[in-house]
């Protein structure tokens, strides 16, 4: 039985993901950064193994993949999915906050993937990114997080690059809005980012954060499952030639071709369908 890590296993696309797999016949590591988590998952599914994994404490990464490792079943792909969204105006946002951001969104996923490239190379092996199209698209107060995934995608083609001589794939997948926690834990985030900027913040930016809020609640009504995204990496895994890049969804089609627009033209896009005042 071959084996795949799964990063952000406990909720959304990477439990769907995990489970996925486990029916699909493999056995998944499944990381998660609380013990509860822990607990839960490992009553999800037989093939599912939990093991406490946060990208960002490299003690964590290297545990994982020696974990791997000692289970003595071959490592046939990692899927770096564990993720954060930050969000606020850049004029007043922290520079901790941007900083963890890069953490968590791409410098996590690069130093899990080169610690387990030891045993990707033993079984030519495939790695999968879960990007966004945000990517392409930027729009206010998500200028982190776009940030984030733009940088992702670059080193995702990089990598890609660098690997394919030694048979390992790597794959992107980029997508719009998904019926995940992320949403509901931006909301949570919005007093916690008001308390951190200055009282004048609020007269300059208020009603636009009131917006992008408004706006959180109908991408999480109106997202995908997380059940497409799952066996989209489960195809990036098993196909004999996977894509580079998979944009999956009609609304990440149109983003990607609205990206495509002049800089005016695009603001403008963005404004009327984010309803901006």
């Amino acid at each position: 039985m071959e084996s795949i890590i799964v990063t952000g296993a406990s909720t959304g696309i990477g439990y769907a993901t995990a489970l996925r797999l486990a029916e699909s016949g493999a056995l998944v590591f499944a990381g998660v950064r609380k013990e509860a988590d822990r607990e839960r998952m490992s009553a999800v599914h037989a093939n599912i193994r939990p093991i406490i994994l946060d990208v960002t404490v490299r003690a964590d990464v290297v545990r994982a993949v020696d974990v791997v490792r000692a289970s003595g079943s071959p490592l046939r792909a990692i899927v770096n999915n564990a993720g954060i969204a930050v969000a606020g105006p850049l004029e007043f946002l922290p520079v901790e906050a941007l900083r963890n951001q890069f953490e968590v969104n791409v410098i996590g996923p690069i130093a899990l993937t080169q610690a387990a490239l030891p045993l990707l190379r033993e079984t030519s092996g495939r790695v999968v990114f879960i990007g966004s199209i945000a990517s392409r698209l930027s729009a206010p107060f998500v200028g982190p997080y776009s940030a984030s995934k733009s940088a992702l995608a670059s080193l995702a083609d990089a990598l890609r690059q660098e690997l394919a001589p030694f048979g390992i794939s790597v794959s992107l997948l980029e997508f719009a809005s998904v019926k995940t926690p992320i949403w509901q834990k931006g909301r949570d985030g919005k007093d916690r980012l008001i308390e951190s900027m200055p009282p004048h913040a609020l007269h300059h930016y208020g009603e636009l954060v009131n917006a992008i809020v408004r706006q959180t609640r109908r991408e999480e009504h109106e997202g995908m499952e997380p059940g497409v995204i799952a066996d989209t990496v489960l195809d990036a895994i098993q196909s004999p030639r996977p894509r580079e890049r998979y944009v999956i969804g009609r609304k990440a089609r149109i983003q990607a071709m609205a990206a495509l627009l002049p800089p005016r033209a695009r603001d403008a896009l963005v404004k009327r369908v984010m309803q901006l005042p």
